[in-house]
């Protein structure tokens, strides 16, 4: 028996590592109600261990069954929405806020000195708004922080994600999309995807979202 042949054995029926049955352990019952129900979602379960350092159980499951709690806003008329937790704080700034270090744009935000990238083809120079007023929002990933700014703001929802196919969807920092009560299409923005290109290719960002002109409701829902 291969150790990976070992490993599964805890996901049969009626398996158990107690030494007696109680009232809470011991009958068997609990890594194979997971397998089962993830197999219903089409999902996975995958497990790593090593002796002395631990455990590692990895569930995978499709990603349109994945919802999430977002923050919507627009960006050249466009509707976006982006993971709520991954956003520390809104903050509103002037163009005369904005300074340069080398090619990258940057907000000095209360003692922290934030990054900042535009996204949108038109945003390649100043934002013009009125009174020069913009909305930055700080969004975190790991140890990174990156200032996006938008357009204008939307409000939270709670989003279904679908995932997209490439003939949707024309670039990797669009990670799904979601369809309103109302039934507009919301993007969903893979921010991993924007702060990797961030670093790569600077402030710009660039028209991060472009949908094919058939793309609807409909073909979001199929």
């Amino acid at each position: 028996m291969s150790p990976a042949e070992a490993l599964d054995l805890i996901f049969r029926p009626g398996f158990s590592t107690a030494e007696e049955i109680t009232e809470i352990s011991g009958r068997g019952v609990g890594l194979d109600v997971v397998r089962s129900v993830l197999h219903r979602l089409k999902g996975t379960v995958e497990l790593e261990t090593q002796q002395g350092h631990g455990t590692k159980f990895r569930l995978k499951l499709p990603l349109t069954l994945a919802i999430i709690k977002a923050l919507l806003f627009r960006i050249e008329q466009r509707l976006y929405a982006i993971p709520l937790n991954s956003v520390a704080e809104i903050a509103r700034a002037n163009e005369s806020e904005i300074h340069k270090v080398d090619t990258t744009e940057v907000l000095q935000l209360r003692n922290q000195v934030l990054p900042l990238a535009r996204l949108g083809q038109s945003q390649s120079g100043r934002t013009e708004t009125r009174g020069g007023k913009f909305f930055v929002l700080v969004t975190t990933f790991g140890e990174r922080k990156l200032g996006l700014i938008v357009d204008a703001l939307e409000g939270e929802e709670e989003l279904v994600i679908k995932a997209l196919d490439d003939q949707t969807v024309a670039t990797d920092l669009v990670s799904g999309a979601s369809i309103l009560g109302d039934g507009r299409v919301v993007l969903i923005m893979n921010l991993p995807a924007v702060m990797e290109r961030f670093t790569r290719d600077g402030t710009n960002v660039g028209h991060f979202a472009m949908l094919s002109s058939a793309t609807s409701a409909t073909e979001v829902r199929q």
